[in-house]
């Protein structure tokens, strides 16, 4: 099991719960911190004495304090500490989604585990620390079902037709012009902003070219 863990939450609650999982678990060595930058700090002081962390777990989101902080978010955090330490473990404690850049972590192989904060996740964060420790990854089984709810759009004909707009570089502003020269209805521009947010929120995307590229991968266009 792991010995050293840094736990990087800035709700104090949490990170006390936390804690305590870790000791249920005979993880006594543990140090918590309230912002991404002190949680990269540790860690580089650890590395340069020769102590280094074993684990990570962190949230995603951070509140603005109006603490000035060069990493503002959890995610930022994790690609920093790999950067400084590449073999490290890391398991994400969120009740925030961002299912597409979470698996793309995971992929990458950026993120070892993920529990989401909700019923029961003290349970999951002890399956997260042994499957971690044993060198699998872990999703706790309602953050696998809240990704998959929100990765189940079911695509309408005219919300392909605007993505092979899109991927065909047409801007938003000149699409009305081209759906209805091809006689496609509705074809206002608040329509067809309309179905690239819904679009957008349900698959957890920010940009339209993640929305494009995703759509590509599905032989869509």
């Amino acid at each position: 099991m792991f010995k050293k863990v840094l736990i990087a939450e800035d709700h104090e609650i949490a990170n006390i719960s936390v804690q305590k999982t870790l000791h249920d678990l005979g993880i006594h060595n543990t140090k918590y911190v309230y912002y991404c930058d002190h949680a990269l700090t540790w860690l580089k002081t650890a590395i340069r004495d020769g102590e280094p962390y074993d684990l990570l777990i962190t949230d995603i989101e951070f509140e603005d304090d109006d603490s000035p902080q060069e990493i503002k978010d959890g995610l930022s955090l994790i690609k920093a500490v790999k950067i400084v330490q590449p073999d490290i473990k890391v398991i994400v404690l969120t009740a925030k989604d961002r299912s597409s850049l979470i698996n793309d972590m995971f992929k990458n192989n950026e993120i070892d585990g993920l529990v989401r904060k909700a019923r029961r996740d003290g349970q999951h964060l002890r399956e997260a620390l042994q499957a971690v420790d044993q060198n699998r990854t872990y999703q706790s089984p309602d953050s696998k079902k809240f990704i998959q709810e929100q990765n189940s759009h079911e695509f309408t004909q005219f919300d392909l037709h605007i993505i092979k707009l899109l991927y065909e570089g047409v801007s938003q502003k000149e699409m009305p012009e081209y759906l209805q020269q091809r006689d496609i209805r509705p074809s206002s521009l608040s329509s067809i902003e309309k179905r690239l947010n819904l679009m957008k929120d349900v698959l957890g995307f920010i940009k339209n070219e993640q929305l494009v590229a995703h759509c590509k991968e599905l032989g869509f266009i």
